[in-house]
């Protein structure tokens, strides 16, 4: 059976040709926080199907939002930053980023985070892009901020445990990093993704 183009500009493989149902929307009963870590709750979710009136709990990280960002200097090279991470026990090429305080605005979140890491700072910052980090288990979100015209004039400010090699990289070689699968952070993919159509309009200019 050919594929269907919806009405989203999506393809799907119809089945039977019967419309698909949608997704119940479950009903959450509450939450109870299991655990308070340094940087995320461990949450349990109670949750009733709207249908099947079954309950179920489900757990949940509660975790302030993330901001990342792309810093793109006045060359056409982007800050990189590479350290250890205890998630993976191995090293990890990213760009700079962190956790967001209570209320902070993700532009500033962004250029603060840019400056303790990389000494950095640069201008025409904004959002190029939103994405939940983990819909799954997670309830955050992380930013992508785009800074343009940075330059190094500031100093360090790591936090106490932090160790971090930073390196300005080629555009297009950064792309090639993650076609090599030597950047695999997802979320830097994802700001790379966000990044891409503005850096197809940076090229013809």
């Amino acid at each position: 059976m050919p594929p269907v183009l919806s009405s989203r500009g999506a393809f799907f493989y119809p089945m039977n040709n019967k419309p698909e149902p949608s997704p119940s929307r479950w009903e959450k009963l509450g939450e109870d926080i299991l655990t308070r870590t340094r940087i995320f709750d461990l949450r349990t979710a109670h949750y009733r199907h709207p249908v099947r009136k079954t309950e179920r709990d489900f757990y949940v990280v509660h975790s302030p939002d993330w901001v990342n960002v792309i810093a793109l200097t006045a060359d056409h090279h982007l800050v990189l930053v590479r350290q250890f991470r205890f998630g993976v026990d191995d090293f990890s090429v990213e760009i700079p980023g962190g956790v967001m305080d209570l209320g902070e605005d993700p532009v500033a979140a962004g250029l603060r985070e840019l400056r303790e890491e990389t000494g950095f700072v640069g201008k025409n910052a904004r959002i190029i892009g939103r994405v939940h980090s983990n819909p799954a288990i997670l309830s955050n979100a992380c930013h992508f901020v785009f800074v343009e015209q940075v330059v190094r004039s500031e100093e360090l400010h790591w936090d106490a445990d932090e160790e971090i090699e930073v390196m300005t990289v080629p555009v297009d070689e950064v792309y090639s990093w993650v076609h090599s699968g030597r950047i695999t952070h997802s979320l830097v993919l994802d700001a790379l993704l966000c990044f891409s159509p503005y850096w197809t309009e940076i090229k013809k200019s």
